[in-house]
């Protein structure tokens, strides 16, 4: 059995790594809009598919550190004995 403090080190770096995608994402997305702001029709598309899976990757995004929090909660309790 992995101790409470692995099991926090290891969701410490999944929250890392989720929020280092969404924001590394984020930026490309923002550096492809940028540069297609020229372009008339492409710009619009771009924007909309901006909003569009912004929303949807920060969705995902919290629901995944959600569901790490829940596991780390539950490896806390296994660990202290709570019920």
């Amino acid at each position: 059995m992995a101790s409470y403090s692995d099991v926090q080190k290891a969701v410490r770096v999944e929250k890392f790594r989720i929020w280092f995608a969404w924001t590394s994402g984020g930026i490309i997305w923002l550096m492809i809009t940028s540069a297609t702001k020229n372009i008339a029709i492409v710009s619009v598309i771009t924007q909309v598919l901006l909003v569009v899976l912004g929303l949807l990757f920060t969705i995902a995004a919290v629901t995944m550190t959600n569901r790490l929090n829940r596991k780390a909660e539950a490896a806390r309790r296994e660990v202290l004995g709570d019920l």
